[in-house]
């Protein structure tokens, strides 16, 4: 070719620089960390960022030098440009404010974080039963109580509007005329002020009701103490002392209470010394279930039981209460665990 030729041939176009979307620029950082040998934390970041950070390292091939220099450019300017960062993602936040929150607050969205799930107050209010809506619709304004009414189905809202007094219901009718134009940031803003007493009279404070919680406490407690407790709620409450009772279960409660053939099992669970001292209480009630027990078991284990109780220090009986509580605790874990009941005309 000749050099006029050459002289007058175009000069190829450098090429245009690709243009990379962010999860791009993100994904030729990293690689660039991990190349330099650096450790990147992605585990830290939420799940669905991994994932798309992930698929767009599988995507890319090749990165021309001007276009890696300029990618590190950019981050490198984003860096200095950052006054504050924030966690980043609902549980960062959480751990961020963990000093701050109250517990409920705190297993609340814990739970959201955790599920990704966002309940619509108004479902709580919506499930509530006739009763506890009529409430809400007699207590409430007539502007709310129109905006509660437009969220149940028709046939509902009527027969809930028919069990109202006929003034009520007319005002909440008109009412409704009027909520055409209210914001749906006002609707669901309604939605959490009902939804609010509905769920917090939904959480008990305690996992079991007072009943059981002062059979529980008096189970632990000594015979004279339990004696003393129950004689003085017969005295302010005949009715919830009956009540304590029947959810007391004690060594004495044994005969009216285990099946004969469940004794077998009871004692092959239990300390031997524990159940030699729970067996030489001597005060009757607790009497009457040693022998029960003693007379449910085989003979020959009965018989080596009583000569070895015959041979116990007086002093040692003085740990009988004590031994008889181990029994009753080993008898309420088989109930628990599901291994053991109570007779079933027991309530």
């Amino acid at each position: 070719m000749s050099a006029a030729a050459l002289a007058i041939s175009p000069v190829p176009p450098a090429p245009a620089r690709k243009s990379l979307s962010g999860p791009q620029k993100a994904a030729i950082m990293v690689r660039l960390l991990l190349a330099e040998g650096a450790e990147v934390p992605l585990s830290s970041l939420p799940v669905g960022m991994q994932e798309s950070l992930t698929r767009e390292l599988a995507r890319l091939r090749l990165v021309d030098r001007e276009t890696l220099v300029s990618v590190i450019e950019e981050f490198v300017a984003e860096l200095e440009a950052v006054g504050l960062a924030f966690p980043g993602g609902l549980e960062g936040a959480l751990n961020l404010l963990s000093d701050q929150l109250s517990t409920p607050a705190i297993t609340r969205l814990r739970r959201l974080a955790r599920t990704g799930e966002v309940n619509d107050p108004w479902d709580l209010v919506l499930a509530q039963a006739d009763e506890p809506l009529l409430a809400l619709l007699e207590r409430e304004s007539a502007e709310v109580g129109a905006v509660l009414i437009s969220k149940l189905p028709t046939g509902r809202a009527a027969t809930l509007l028919g069990k109202l007094p006929g003034d009520r219901a007319r005002r909440l009718a008109y009412s409704m005329s009027l909520t055409g134009g209210i914001a749906p940031e006002m609707v669901a803003r309604i939605g959490i002020t009902l939804a609010g007493p509905i769920e917090a009279q939904a959480r008990a404070a305690f996992d079991e009701g007072p009943v059981e919680r002062i059979g529980a406490i008096l189970n632990s407690s000594g015979n004279e103490m339990r004696e003393d407790v129950l004689k003085g709620l017969e005295e302010e409450d005949a009715e919830l002392a009956g009540r304590v009772r029947r959810a007391i279960f004690t060594y004495a409660d044994i005969p009216e209470r285990i099946e004969p053939r469940d004794i077998a099992r009871i004692v092959r669970g239990m300390d031997q010394t524990e159940l030699l001292l729970a067996l030489a209480g001597t005060r009757k009630p607790e009497a009457a279930a040693s022998t029960f027990i003693l007379k449910n078991i085989s003979q020959r284990l009965a018989a080596g039981l009583a000569e070895e109780i015959a041979l116990l220090p007086e002093s040692a009986l003085k740990q009988s209460e004590k031994a008889q509580n181990a029994v009753v605790t080993r008898i309420r874990d088989l109930i628990s665990s599901g291994e053991l009941t109570f007779r079933a005309s027991e309530v």
